[in-house]
């Protein structure tokens, strides 16, 4: 019942109190979203880095989900065959952490790479023989070899590496990039996600929603996730007998209902939510044809490689996230599943890199073609790297890698990177950085990434729960000397 005492008791309610300002302001962007022409929804103010205009507009991030042996990839290490089979020196070790998968060996031969290196470019930067496409563009990519996280297990290692924090429940960086920017396209999500199966190993890591969620932010800036197999989204055709003027009308009543709702309780998850069903309305004319490949030139698709053509595979999503670029949506992010080997990584790496090496270097290439790489952010790179000891028994053509989160690589090309250049340096065992000044924490990397996109990561907050909390929580130095 709506008595008197009830909406006393309401306008009392803690909840009710903070989101009650919010309310007035969530449908007030509303209607602007709702508008034909609102291209560009406004976002938090001020979050721009003083002095320093943005030089990405857009962010393609290719997270290969499991972690990339970087030893195998990017990192190596020739001296190590002459170490086949030794046992790792617990001078190296330094008593690191090790996952419940191998601290009960009794010991930890060293496994070197199978496979051979070269350098490419003008930059000379090394690259596996795993990746000969990917190497073609070496002064393109800017290659961090200094990564390092805090996380030892995937789950939240992967949530750390999204969210800036190891337990779930915080926002994503597609949703503080949506939360700080807005949208450049009314008829797009400002944060799209799409996902694919490896075929290096199809039963590997599982992925969550919550990986691409928005947490304490207003839920509109959630990642809008497409499907990998039948159709990317859900219900994009009316049911039969109901046509667009219908639909329309029907989500302009809710609306109403919804604003009237509002103003009573005053709770700002109701604007999120009929923004929410705005911005489904609309993807029901704009998604058929952003996945409708006809219109792409035969050479265009033969550049992507043959699973081009199989919705939901990597190279299908490459080129998905070109066409979504191109159409203003801020931040597309590719999840490749399949990248975990503790155990037969040579079959399973081969198998990894046939799915990502031509696709990648495609959407490069694809990029470029369109005017878009040199204001758009392309990373690419897993949560955590892999140890240069075996998993288990190690033979002449076989091993596995367990964990390791003291040192990796990661790749990013595009507008504000440097081209041509490898910033920090490993071991020789690919298990330590040896050059702590280059040190590259997953804080650094989001506020670097934050800083391209012309936010500052230190202003860009959002009050919850007594405090105010950011993406790089309370660390994170931007990584000035990768920059142009």
């Amino acid at each position: 019942m709506n008595t008197a005492a009830t909406r006393t008791q309401d306008a009392l309610n803690r909840r009710v109190f903070l989101g009650g300002a919010g309310g007035g302001l969530g449908f007030a962007a509303l209607a602007s979203l709702m508008q034909p022409h609102a291209a560009r929804a406004a976002g938090p103010s001020p979050v721009s880095v003083p002095g320093v205009p943005a030089k990405a507009k857009r962010i393609i991030f290719l997270f290969q989900s499991g972690a990339p042996s970087q030893m195998d990839l990017f990192d190596p290490k020739p001296e190590m065959e002459k170490r086949r089979g030794e046992d790792l020196p617990e001078s190296i070790r330094q008593g690191q952490r090790l996952t419940t998968m191998t601290s009960g060996q009794k010991n930890f031969p060293v496994a070197p790479s199978l496979f051979t290196f070269a350098q490419h470019g003008e930059s000379g930067m090394w690259f596996s023989e795993l990746l000969p496409n990917i190497a073609r563009h070496a002064d393109r990519w800017c290659m961090i070899r200094s990564m390092v996280t805090e996380q030892i297990n995937h789950d939240p290692a992967i949530t750390f590496c999204q969210t800036g924090h190891q337990l779930a429940g915080r926002p994503s960086i597609g949703s503080w990039v949506s939360y700080g920017l807005g949208s450049e396209n009314a008829d797009l999500p400002a944060y799209i996600v799409l996902t694919s199966f490896g075929s290096g190993r199809r039963d590997d890591q599982p992925l969550y929603d919550r990986l691409w969620g928005a947490g304490f932010l207003p839920t509109e800036h959630q990642g809008v996730r497409f499907r990998n197999t039948g159709d990317p989204v859900l219900y994009l055709a009316d049911p039969a007998g109901v046509d667009r003027p219908m639909r329309r009308s029907t989500l302009d009543r809710i609306a109403a209902l919804n604003a009237a709702r509002s103003t009573a309780v005053g709770d700002p998850e109701i604007a999120a939510r009929t923004a929410q069903y705005e911005m489904a309305f609309r993807m029901q004319a704009s998604v058929p044809e952003i996945i409708d490949f006809k219109d792409e030139p035969r050479h265009v698709l033969e550049s992507y490689g043959p699973d081009v053509a199989r919705p939901g595979s990597y190279a299908f999503n490459c080129l998905l996230a070109r066409r979504l670029s191109e159409r203003g949506v801020r931040f597309v992010q590719l999840f490749h599943m399949g990248w975990d080997h503790h155990g037969g990584l040579p079959a399973a790496i081969r198998g990894q890199t046939q799915d990502t090496d031509q696709p990648t270097a495609a959407l490069l290439d694809d990029l470029q073609r369109h005017g878009l790489l040199d204001e758009t952010l392309v990373v690419w790179g897993g949560e955590f790297g892999r140890t240069i000891y075996s998993q288990g028994a190690l033979a002449k053509d076989n091993y596995g890698r367990d964990h390791h989160p003291r040192c990796f690589t990661i790749l990013m090309a595009g507008a504000g990177v440097r081209g041509g250049l490898t910033w920090g340096a490993t071991d020789d065992y690919s298990y330590n950085i040896v050059t702590p000044e280059q040190r590259v924490h997953v804080h650094d990397l989001n506020a670097t990434i934050l800083h391209l996109m012309g936010i500052d990561h230190l202003r860009l907050t959002y009050p919850y729960q007594g405090r105010d909390f950011r993406l790089t929580d309370v660390h994170g130095t931007v990584v000035q000397g990768i920059l142009t």
